[in-house]
């Protein structure tokens, strides 16, 4: 992920550097209210909403695997070049879990983001898309890996969204620099799209990753829906997990739902 500002967060929000990652695991926290409770339809809707994307999947076995116990609604990314991404992406999928293809693209430093990364001015971006969303079975959508010069290009994002548009996939940007135009370009192309509010695990201690959950729970309150990006580590998954069981006056909903969510308040708050 790139570090940039982030113009749509209503705080600061540290980003990964592209290519930087977290030294060692930590944790997560996340809210559910679980429909046994009891709780009407109507009633959970008027109810906060956070959505966790764990992304990175696939290039590390164990946390992978982890990654896949956790509630279904929380959505899990998969990095395509990753050899054992096909076959768990489809696990993941009849696990309940939404998976996205984790799409890897152009920096604005050295850092390689991987095999077959969408690049400005490359002729075979579409093949590359492609390639990415055919190694993930099953996927609602994708969200970009790394990606900070690749998404702030609205002309290289045109084909990647029309393409999109065409399968009928949404566009998370994992918003690693500011003045992304992943939002704004797939909005154009009538593709769902909506932006991370929070990176839960750019610090990997258990104090600092409590407190990126304790923040996604107030943004969520504050403005109706909050959405999270974190990482296979150890620590972040058994922290999650445990944060999940607890009741923190918010509900977990898949990324997609988060997207339409987003959207709709950004249409009545333009229509006032």
């Amino acid at each position: 992920m790139a570090a940039d500002a982030t113009p749509f967060s209503s705080g600061p929000d540290v980003m990964y550097p592209d290519g930087l990652r977290a030294s060692r695991p930590h944790t997560a926290m996340s809210v559910s209210v679980p429909p046994e409770q009891g709780i009407g339809a109507a009633q959970q809707a008027n109810i906060p909403a956070i959505a966790i994307c764990i992304d990175d999947m696939g290039g590390d076995a164990g946390g992978t695997a982890k990654a896949m116990t956790l509630p279904s609604d929380v959505t899990l990314s998969f990095l395509p070049y990753a050899a054992a991404t096909p076959a768990l992406a489809l696990q993941s999928k009849e696990m309940g879990h939404e998976v996205l293809a984790h799409v890897p693209m152009e920096p604005i430093g050295p850092s390689d983001p991987g095999p077959k990364a969408l690049k400005i001015g490359a002729t075979d971006n579409a093949e590359r898309l492609a390639w990415a969303l055919a190694r993930v079975p099953g996927l609602s959508g994708i969200n970009n890996h790394e990606g900070s010069k690749f998404s702030g290009d609205a002309a290289s994002l045109v084909p990647v969204v029309q393409m999109l548009s065409e399968k009928r996939l949404f566009f998370f940007d994992s918003r690693t620099i500011g003045r992304s135009q992943i939002v704004r370009v797939s909005h154009q192309h009538g593709v769902e799209s909506a932006g991370r509010d929070v990176f839960l695990d750019n610090v990997l201690t258990d104090g600092a990753v409590k407190a990126r959950l304790n923040e996604l729970a107030d943004k969520a309150k504050k403005s109706g829906i909050a959405i999270a990006i974190g990482h296979p580590h150890g620590v972040t998954l058994r922290v999650l997990a445990a944060w999940l069981a607890e009741d923190h006056g918010v509900r977990l909903v898949p990324v997609s739902e988060a997207i339409r969510m987003k959207t709709e308040r950004s249409q009545l708050l333009a229509a006032r």
